[in-house]
């Protein structure tokens, strides 16, 4: 019976893409934008069922005229962390599909830190019904190190339990990337449960036999690399390189002159983190597409890095293209310079017009998770950092990349404790455990933010999402803490005792139930109030939601206290004037 059920299937499908019956929809009169050929060409396209049937005439039940518009496949976000937006899937749908981004690829990283498997599943249910796609890479490195205190743990056989979805594609970014050159087993038992499915890769500055260990085990792609010279190693090493331009972290520009005629279908565009103000302002993946055809990238190299160089490389073989069985996901451009998105198709229904969504094509989803913000009570006096020495060693931000570097500073004193010092821009930081409750807090220095009065706090934090608090009065950062734990999760501004600003993010601590212009709003009123504090970032919070991460060099903080991330260990704040 289902033998003979495909073959009628398959007997309908050949019928109606050779022209014998009627399809649902023609499109007509369009620049057809081809990711396998390379060219345009003039044509009407066919779709029925949700895929593309042929080109040329045929009779439709549905006609729309493109009156020479261009016509280029969906496009795909090929690294994503969706909860960095702080709104839930179909929110984040509605923010992105009128972009012309029909497709994605996450790695639900930072909810699994907080929830494990239980974040993982949320995403997948939340999703389900999603006229966005949405297809995931599991997280590999829960908790992303050692270093650090997660609300989970996952190991191989927690990961097997969902690698068979057909929606998960492999295993996502190996941020532990010393554990597989080291040969750690966990580690390894996590690269082997893939099989045949794909490994993403994580390895900032990673170079010479290191990174030859680190491919060999089966990894093919990288998303870290911030010049020419890295990713031209990497990509001779037969990696992909996932070109990144997020908000925090901004590659673009720097690596764009690697690809040329040659080698341009081994990359890939992604935002990796991207807020939704940059999302409204500018765009999503086509802003990237935009930027880099205005770099000089030829138009349709520019889309290919973000179609079907994508699909190819995640075995998403009915994405990418417009071509015969293809699935009907198309964006239509007004030119190839100004990029600008009218219309977007999403399985051959209209879903977006004039950056617009259609109504009726989100659908909410009201699954709920547990709270996540369990902290020891916390004191006015936790705050406090006793002077051990007269130097030590800072965190500073540089600004649009989420690399650190450390430098050594004379510390300011008051009666034996630390004080921010505003005049230096050497500012009190602290990570507060917010998962089982433990009562550890650590503290450091930061240089960067230029806060001059006040203090900033937020439960986004990378990647096991801690609390994590820098001002300049530890009045002002308890108040800033105590809001966030409150609000069982969210960002923070205070001054003098009093929330300036804040935005509840309950999911997890990570994401809002609110609408993305919801969002949008109180991120907006939060970095006006972090300027009017002094900060002169572009994005404080982002960028404070990176200071706790251990695998990016040089210098980072958890609650496990000051971290080499160059040595990958834990090291005293004070020390000498040489840094010894």
């Amino acid at each position: 019976m289902e033998m003979e059920a495909n073959l009628q299937k398959l007997k309908n499908t050949i019928e109606i893409s050779g022209g014998a019956k009627r399809v649902d929809l023609l499109l007509k009169n369009a620049r057809v934008i081809n990711t396998f050929s390379g060219d345009i060409h003039r044509s009407h396209v066919a779709i029925h069922g949700g895929k593309v049937v042929g080109f040329g005439d045929y009779k439709a039940k549905q006609t729309i005229d493109l009156k020479g518009a261009y016509l280029a496949p969906g496009f795909i976000d090929g690294h994503v962390h969706i909860e960095s937006s702080m709104v839930k899937i179909p929110e984040f749908a509605r923010t992105v599909l009128p972009c012309g981004t029909t497709s994605v690829v996450i790695d639900p990283h930072e909810i699994a830190n907080v929830l494990g498997l239980d974040g993982i599943k949320y995403m997948l249910s939340s999703s389900l019904n999603s006229v966005l796609g949405v297809y995931i890479m599991l997280p590999s490195c829960v908790p992303a190190t050692h270093l650090e205190t997660a609300g989970a743990e996952l190991d191989a056989h927690d990961l097997s339990l969902l690698l068979n979805d057909e929606r998960v594609l492999g295993i996502g970014e190996m941020m532990n990337y010393p554990g597989v050159i080291n040969r750690d087993r966990g580690t390894l038992e996590k690269i082997l449960i893939a099989k045949n499915k794909v490994i993403d890769g994580h390895a900032p500055m990673l170079k010479g036999k290191q990174l030859y260990a680190y491919v060999s085990a089966g990894i093919k792609s990288d998303h870290e690399c911030t010049d020419v010279d890295e990713a031209a190693e990497k990509l001779r090493a037969g990696m992909y390189i996932m070109i990144r331009e997020g908000t925090a972290a901004k590659n673009l520009k720097n690596l764009l002159p690697l690809v040329n005629s040659e080698n341009s279908r081994k990359f890939i565009l992604v935002t990796d983190d991207r807020h939704l103000e940059d999302i409204e302002n500018q765009g999503h993946i086509d802003y990237l597409v935009r930027t880099a055809i205005k770099l000089g990238v030829d138009p349709i190299r520019a889309i290919q890095m973000a179609t079907i160089n994508t699909a190819e490389y995640f075995g998403l073989k009915n994405l990418g293209a417009i071509a015969p069985g293809y699935q009907a996901d198309l964006v239509v451009l007004s030119d190839l310079k100004n990029m600008k998105v009218t219309r977007v198709i999403k399985q051959g229904r209209l879903v977006a017009s004039d950056r617009k969504i259609m109504p009726g094509v989100i659908r909410e989803y009201e699954g709920k998770v547990r709270g996540t913000v369990n902290v020891k009570w916390i004191e006015h006096e936790d705050f406090a950092l006793k002077a051990e020495g007269s130097h030590a060693r800072v965190i500073n931000v540089i600004p649009d990349q989420i690399v650190t570097k450390m430098s050594i500073e004379k510390v300011k004193q008051d009666g034996g404790y630390v004080s921010s010092d505003t005049d230096h821009d050497v500012l009190k930081i602290a990570v507060i455990e917010r998962h089982m409750a433990s009562g550890r807090i650590a503290r450091g220095l930061v240089k960067g933010f230029n806060l001059k009065k006040g203090a900033i706090a937020s439960s986004v934090s990378h990647d096991s999402h801690n609390i994590v608090v820098i001002g300049t009065h530890d009045g002002d950062m308890y108040t800033a803490a105590v809001q966030v734990v409150k609000m069982q999760g969210g960002i923070v501004a205070a001054l003098n005792g009093q929330v300036l600003e804040a935005l509840p993010l309950p999911v997890a601590g990570l994401m809002s139930d609110r609408s993305s212009e919801f969002v949008r709003e109180k991120l907006r009123r939060l970095t006006e109030a972090a300027r009017m504090l002094g900060s002169k970032l572009s994005d404080p919070f982002m960028a404070m939601a990176f200071l706790t991460l251990p695998p990016i060099p040089e210098l980072r903080i958890t609650d496990r206290g000051v971290i080499d991330a160059i040595k990958f260990k834990v090291v005293p704040l004070f020390c000498g004037p040489s840094g010894k």
